[in-house]
């Protein structure tokens, strides 16, 4: 699938297949993460994978609309160290990721980390040192269901020339 594709037929999945993923696609996930655009390529990003049922429905419990993390066979979270533009790197390699998961034919959803009152529960339970933020957790694995593009606001309601408005 090539790139345009992965980003105009990516939806959020939240009901996956038990099946397990094999590590070489996660990798394949994660490297898209590595790989994000990122301020003065300072990189401030790390990623957990969580692939242990137990821990799985743990941050599960914790977040507040990420329940399905636990039927999920992957779990990636991800941190960065608290700069001035981590929330926008942490961000850019969160969509990547979540392109590059449709880009493997895999379902995938984001879950919000920085501004949840989980967040430290989270960094806590997976043991990140301190000066660390939430950014993300994305639920990873085989899609059982499609979710259609409905609700997408229309390129010609968002796109401007020149100035709003024009």
């Amino acid at each position: 699938m090539d790139a345009l594709e992965a980003l105009c037929t990516r939806r959020s999945v939240r009901r996956f297949k038990p099946d397990p993923l094999e590590r070489s696609e996660i990798e394949k996930i994660v490297e898209a993460g590595r790989l994000a655009a990122t301020a003065n390529n300072f990189q401030p990003w790390e990623f957990v994978v969580v692939t242990e049922e137990v821990m799985r429905r743990k941050l599960a419990g914790i977040t507040d609309y990420g329940k399905f993390i636990a039927q999920a066979p992957v779990c990636i979270v991800t941190f960065c160290k608290d700069t001035k533009y981590f929330l926008e790197d942490g961000s850019a390699a969160t969509q990547n990721m979540l392109v590059a998961a449709r880009a493997l034919n895999l379902g995938s959803c984001w879950v919000a980390g920085d501004k949840k009152g989980y967040a430290e529960e989270i960094r806590s339970l997976l043991g990140i040192p301190k000066g660390f933020k939430l950014v993300s957790l994305i639920a990873l694995g085989h899609p059982a269901e499609s979710p259609s593009g409905a609700g997408k606001r229309p390129l010609k309601e968002v796109l401007h020339w020149e100035r709003y408005g024009g």
